[in-house]
């Protein structure tokens, strides 16, 4: 059993809610969405749409757009069997980002399940 003891000006300090939400370490924008037949948003945070722009390659609009295009976009999503797909997110302007999938024969292909979270 493990313990932990907090005593005087040398516990151990949480960040506030705000603190969470705004600092560097938090994800300002998340989004899990269906890429195939007709786009849609499962679940996501700060997301407002995501534009379909042909075969494998969306456009991921913030709701609330980030300072500047300097963020970090992180995409992911499932292997297609024996495809070696691979998924890229990349940052376009404040107020969007884009994700592509590209299948494991580097032809452009729509995901089932398409997965981007922004930190800045």
């Amino acid at each position: 059993t493990m313990t932990t003891t907090i005593s005087g000006s040398s516990g151990i300090v949480f960040p506030d809610l705000t603190t969470m939400q705004t600092g560097q370490q938090a994800v300002k924008a998340w989004v899990n969405f269906n890429g195939t037949g007709t786009v849609a948003i499962r679940a996501g945070y700060n997301v407002s749409s995501i534009t379909d722009n042909g075969v494998g390659l969306y456009t991921v609009n913030f709701t609330t757009a980030m300072p500047d295009a300097n963020y970090a976009a992180i995409a992911s999503g499932p292997p297609e069997a024996g495809s070696g797909n691979k998924y890229y997110g990349y940052t376009d302007t404040a107020s969007r980002a884009i994700y592509i999938s590209y299948a494991g024969t580097g032809s452009l292909v729509d995901t089932p399940i398409g997965e981007l979270a922004i930190f800045r």
